[in-house]
């Protein structure tokens, strides 16, 4: 039995049967992905690198930035590069569902994967080292009388958090982007073998 290019196994699986079918929710859903990206590294980025707050304790003026924390530096420059990546590769995921074509280049399906696999190791690397400093600027750590910093700057700190939320979800779509490139790879491999 058929039902829309679905078939039934005998466990009441579905099973797909039409690969353009299956293609075309690949390429859709690979787009929708790129463009969450892209939303996600703008606003960590915006929300981490906009970031400052005076304080002013005993005459003495304070300001924390976002570059007094390097691992906040190394998130914004990651989450910038996140950004161009995906734009870019947007517009290729545009262009792609427009004229309609399937990706049958290998050379460009291998550079796609690892451009995706490089940008989701970085994430997930900046955005532990970031949420491991904000731990600190939050918990302090007694035993080396290090003082909790976000006491002092609460709206800075919010904001820091804000911006390591929207770096984690950038960090978990970019994970499942790079197993959506990982399987429009090795697809490739699988298609048009002929039987001996």
């Amino acid at each position: 039995m058929s039902y829309l290019g679905v078939g039934v196994s005998p466990g009441n699986v579905p099973v797909y049967t039409n690969l353009k079918v299956i293609e075309k929710r690949v390429r859709v859903a690979e787009l929708v992905l790129r463009f969450m990206i892209c939303g996600f590294a703008i606003v960590s980025t915006l929300l981490v690198g906009t970031d400052s707050q005076v304080k002013e304790i005993f005459a003495i003026r304070k300001k924390a930035k976002f570059t007094d924390v390097k691992a906040l530096v190394f998130m914004v420059i990651v989450s910038g590069l996140a950004a161009a990546y995906s734009l870019a590769q947007l517009i290729r995921c545009v262009l792609s569902v427009m004229r309609g074509g399937l990706l049958l280049n290998k050379p460009l399906a291998w550079a796609i994967f690892s451009g995706d696999q490089a940008m989701a190791y970085l994430g997930v690397s900046a955005v532990a080292a970031a949420a491991q400093s904000a731990a600190l600027a939050k918990l302090g750590q007694p035993e080396l009388q290090w003082m909790k910093v976000c006491n002092m700057y609460a709206k800075f700190c919010n904001q820091i958090g804000e911006g390591i939320g929207a770096a984690l979800l950038l960090s978990l779509s970019m994970i499942f982007l790079s197993a959506l490139s990982a399987f429009s790879l090795f697809r490739l491999y699988g298609l048009h073998k002929t039987k001996k």
